[in-house]
């Protein structure tokens, strides 16, 4: 059985994500075979709040070179939470604004 801190990773702090708050819609890096209904559940135990939609995005890996070395960054699951209308927003992102 997977744990609520096992399915989401990490919050993503960028500006697109930031502008999103308005909207109380949550970014977050999460299990690669995580499933919707998982990261719904994982985010409202975690943060005692009401998910209205989980939308999913898997990030392919992409070519990175230093100098003469070359490789791949790692492939991720991105997952962007809205809340329902009537719930609480999430105090970690408040704080950020």
């Amino acid at each position: 059985m997977k744990m609520v801190q096992d399915i989401i990773i990490r919050p993503i702090i960028t500006e697109a994500s930031m502008d999103r708050l308005g909207d109380k819609k949550y970014t977050f890096e999460v299990r690669r075979d995580a499933t919707k209904a998982e990261i719904a559940a994982a985010v409202e135990e975690m943060f005692k709040v009401d998910v209205a939609d989980v939308n999913t995005i898997n990030m392919k890996r992409k070519p990175k070179r230093y100098g003469v070395h070359f490789g791949y960054t790692s492939a991720w699951k991105k997952a962007i939470v809205t809340l329902k209308a009537d719930s609480k927003p999430i105090a970690f992102f408040e704080g950020l604004n």
